[in-house]
């Protein structure tokens, strides 16, 4: 089951052109600046902002796997990226709980109007 996975994985990154993994990728950052730029709701905010990172991400394991195969520092710092933005998903979650409570919304204009 491994083997074949491996097989599945070694046969996108090496038979696949890099046009392919440039589209995709630009695809999925694309959606998510546009999800970034058109949201109100600052939870998908969030989400539009992780999708665009996640896009960067593999953007570092593709470039790794086709410039360097047989190096892991692709992985090593996607995986380093990864915690990075963990922790910072959840400080901006706390933030914005922290807003819900105060505001009773999640929609940024609500939370940008000064209080009178």
């Amino acid at each position: 089951m491994i083997g074949d996975m491996t097989m599945l994985s070694e046969f996108f990154i090496y038979n696949v052109n890099i046009k392919f993994w440039l589209s995709l990728t630009s695809i999925i950052f694309s959606l998510g600046l546009y999800g970034f730029l058109t949201q109100t709701n600052a939870i998908r905010i969030f989400i539009s902002i992780e999708i665009m990172l996640n896009s960067v991400i593999l953007n570092f394991v593709i470039f790794n796997q086709i410039a360097y195969p047989n190096l892991i520092d692709g992985q090593i710092i996607s995986i380093f990226s990864i915690v990075i933005v963990a922790i910072e998903t959840v400080a901006g979650i706390a933030i914005l709980i922290l807003l819900f409570r105060t505001k009773q919304s999640t929609e940024i204009t609500d939370l940008l109007m000064k209080q009178r």
